[in-house]
């Protein structure tokens, strides 16, 4: 099956200069107090799709297991030495277009900063829905088209495109900002329902973190978040949603599924994981399973 592409951040010290010396705090708070009132502590298998560094896992609460998902090794590796080699986490390099995984392998998922690199949305968000089981909990950040800033720029003339048609804006090549109707209307259509809406990061103009201190920053996100969601006109969106598929919790070693034919339950043996269906084999190397395929 032939997907669109995908965007890579192998290589890449994203986490240090964008997060660490990037002046990103506010942003970081904001995505923290958004996660903490919409994701219900749990005791099951989260699976959290481009993960990156693992900047958000340690807020999952309550998980006993955790996977951490991204196309890059690299960034995985980030992860790997910041969260620690447990049985907790399973660290898996993979394309969210195809999931490596079986029907109803996790009980909750999370997709931050991701849905902003992909061209066809909608195909991922069938994944997703695939592996959840019923009812289990997913949770979407998407960036927003329809934001105060574009308006404005759009009204004033500054800017071509249009905040409030339905269709995703392309303004660097595979980065994308969605509208919110569009982006509910997709997962509608993949059977998630949406549960609640919080409009995040309202103040991460360069302006507002100059003049205002850290810990005032993170007052008014909370002022913010609980009175202006509901218009969604900041730059993030976070959704939640219930998945509605009527799927049962995989079986007990049923996990992994293969990425080009579909075949499931692979075996976990590393250092490699062989599917009897297709005969391809996918490495695990320094802790990191490697379920991508050739584009």
């Amino acid at each position: 099956m032939k997907t669109p592409p995908v965007i890579d951040y192998e290589g890449s010290d994203y986490q240090e200069t964008f997060w660490e010396q990037g002046g990103r705090a506010y942003e970081d708070a904001a995505e923290q107090i958004a996660l903490k009132r919409l994701l219900p502590p749990g005791n099951g298998h989260l699976l959290e799709l481009g993960a990156g560094a693992g900047r958000n896992t340690h807020r999952y609460q309550g998980y006993s297991h955790i996977t951490l998902l991204d196309y890059s090794t690299t960034q995985l590796q980030q992860a790997l030495q910041r969260l620690g080699s447990s049985e907790k986490y399973r660290f898996v390099a993979a394309d969210v277009y195809r999931l490596p995984f079986a029907p109803g392998a996790f009980s909750a998922a999370t997709m931050i900063r991701t849905l902003h690199h992909l061209a066809q949305p909608t195909i991922a968000f069938d994944q997703v829905s695939q592996v959840l089981t019923d009812q289990s909990t997913f949770i979407l950040e998407f960036a927003n088209k329809r934001n105060i800033k574009s308006i404005l720029r759009y009204w004033l003339g500054r800017q071509d495109w249009s905040p409030f048609t339905p269709e995703q804006v392309e303004f660097v090549k595979l980065n994308f900002d969605f509208h919110p109707k569009t982006v509910k209307q997709d997962l509608a259509g993949a059977g998630f329902a949406i549960k609640d809406q919080i409009a995040v990061s309202y103040l991460r103009a360069g302006f507002f973190k100059k003049v205002f201190p850290l810990a005032l920053l993170r007052g008014l996100e909370h002022i913010l978040q609980r009175t202006l969601s509901w218009a969604a006109l900041s730059p993030s969106i976070f959704l939640r949603t219930a998945a509605q598929n009527d799927q049962e919790p995989a079986p007990l070693g049923d996990f992994f599924r293969c990425p080009a034919c579909g075949h499931h339950p692979l075996p976990d043996t590393p250092p490699l994981i062989h599917c009897d269906a297709c005969g391809r084999d996918y490495p695990v190397r320094d802790g990191i399973y490697d379920f991508r395929l050739d584009p």
